[in-house]
Parts: structure tokens; sequence; C-alpha cells
């Protein structure tokens, strides 16, 4: 584990701050410092970015400009500034969205989370941010660091929040259960759900479901359910117009954030459907990834910030 240097991809960082919004220069020192440094030796996580579109929350692509998640966690957590706090944006709390529905601010901004990892302030719950008992501890290393590039000894300080802080935990589980409440009556959803009804699953439990996944890129169409492998639905051509009229809808609603590419749903038993949308993964359709010529389209035809362009997309417009 010692050899395994630190997983760090700052091009992923720059996309997941919200546009306009200006990496901090201290998280940019910090990945220079920590690069080629043992894992484990200040902690156990990746830098690199995530929209909150992958984090573990309920529906969380409208929330993009609301976080920039730009740690990883090894079961994973995501780690970044929440910018829902309030207008001023300068310094941000830092926050995580847990893989088990923790919802915690972990510091009052990234100095503080840095300071925090150094002082190893972090209880057992958040144990992943103190070195690994196999490597060798390099935390007085990142303290003498962090006194020179702030200008302080007074690590301990950068810690604390000057004012109380927001509940982030009650703005979080408030948003979830909205988003479900909104989805499970949304009249789209209520639709697919009868036209899919010969796949409601067979448990008694309530959390019982059938998975599928759907992909659409310009005039390409997949519908697929999870059984045994991923199967073709038989009724593709019923609910494709359904789905096409709810991406517009969509894009209509929120139309910084473009077309989405896939999503994911389950059916539960009731006929309840609750998606999740993937904006960015450029999916497959059939055995061969989505054409590029169709996504372009979709890219003309809703404009995103250019830091929200896929990658794989960004590359094919700049050829």
């Amino acid at each position: 584990m010692s050899d395994q240097p630190y997983h760090i991809d700052i091009e992923s960082i720059r996309r997941a701050f919200p546009p306009g919004t200006e990496v901090p220069p201290l998280l940019l020192g910090f990945a220079g410092w920590l690069e080629g440094r043992p894992w484990g030796s200040v902690g156990c996580y990746s830098l690199m970015g995530q929209f909150a579109d992958g984090a573990p929350i309920v529906d969380g692509s409208p929330l993009r400009d609301k976080f920039a998640l730009f740690m990883r966690l090894p079961e994973g957590s995501e780690v970044g500034a929440w910018y829902g706090a309030g207008p001023d944006q300068s310094d941000a709390p830092v926050v995580v969205l847990g893989s088990e529905g923790q919802y915690d601010i972990l510091a009052p901004s990234v100095a503080g989370l840095l300071a925090k990892i150094a002082l190893q302030k972090f209880e057992d719950n958040w144990s992943d941010f103190l070195p690994h008992e196999d490597a060798d501890d390099a935390t007085d290393e990142l303290a003498d660091w962090l006194k020179i590039r702030l200008g302080t000894d007074d690590l301990e300080s950068l810690t604390q929040s000057a004012a109380e802080p927001p509940d982030f935990r009650h703005w979080m589980e408030k948003w979830c259960r909205d988003r479900e409440d909104y989805w499970s009556n949304h009249p789209m959803m209520a639709e697919l759900g009868w036209r899919l009804a010969a796949h409601l699953p067979k448990g008694k439990n309530p959390w019982d479901k059938t998975h599928f996944e759907i992909a659409i890129v310009g005039s390409q169409f997949q519908a697929r359910v999870l059984r045994r492998g991923r199967q073709p639905v038989e009724e593709a051509g019923k609910i494709e117009p359904l789905l096409r009229e709810l991406r517009d809808d969509m894009r209509r609603a929120r139309p910084h954030l473009g077309l989405w590419y896939s999503m994911a749903f389950g059916l539960y038993a009731d006929g309840r459907v609750v998606p999740r949308f993937d904006y960015d993964t450029r999916p497959m359709i059939g055995e061969a990834p989505a054409e590029l010529a169709e996504a372009q389209a979709d890219l003309a035809r809703a404009p995103r910030p250019e830091q929200w362009v896929p990658a794989w997309l960004a590359a094919a417009e700049a050829g």
C-alpha cells in the first residue's frame, strides 16, 4: 500500500466547480503537495471531481451549481464545497455526502478541512481522513506546509466556524424527500409505470423493484430491463415518445444542464418510478458507443456551459 500514490485528477476538479467559480488556489496547491505521496499518509481518499449527478443523493443533477465535489472516500462518499448555504461563496463550507445517507459539514472551508486533516481532528465516523495504519504518517509535514502557505501557526482556529453553521443535514434531507415526492407523483412517471406494468416486481416487499436503463442520444434510443443481464424492453416503442417529451421538458425547466443521455430507474410494486439521470457519460447503444454526430446535434440544440460539456464530446467538438 505504501508504494501506491494518491489518485489526483485536476481537470475533473476544475469541471466540478460551478461555472464562474474558481477552484481555490489552496486546493490546487494541496494537490501539488500531495502528488506522488504514498496513499494513506494523510488520509485515505482520492482528489477527483464529481458532479452532484453521481453523488449518493436523490436526483442530484439540478444541484450541480450548489456543490463542488473534489474528493472521494474509498466507500463512495463524496466531499466538497457546498454553495447552498447563502450568498457568500468566498469560503463555502466543506461537506460530505455519505454513501450511507450521512450529510455532514466537515469544516468551515477548504483551509479548515486541510487543517483538520493535519491535526487529525476527525472522529471514528470519518476515520478515512486519518493516516492509514499501514502508511507512514505525514500529517506533521502537511501541518508545516499549511503554516507556511497560510502564514499562520494557529491551524486550530481554521477548523472552527466563526458563526453558527447552517443545518446542512436538514437542507439535504429535505431535498431528497421533496425530489422523491416530486418524481413519485410526476404524471409522466405514472404513465411510464402504467406502460411497464407487465414488469412489476413479483416480490411483496415495498422495496422490491425492477431496474431499467434508458439511453437517448439524438435520434438514437434504447431501453433495457436488468433481468438476467440487460434485456430489450418489448414496450420500447410505446415509451420512447413519452421519454423524449420528458427529456425536452427537463431541458426547458433547466436549460443550463442541456439534455441527459441516460436515465436509470426502478419500478416499484406500487407503480412508483424514481429516476436518476446522467448528463455526462457516453452511453452504449447496442454494442457501440452512442454516435458522436447525434450527441453533437443534441449539444447544438441544447448548449451547456463549456466546462459541463463531457470530455468525450468536447474532444469531438474541438476536432
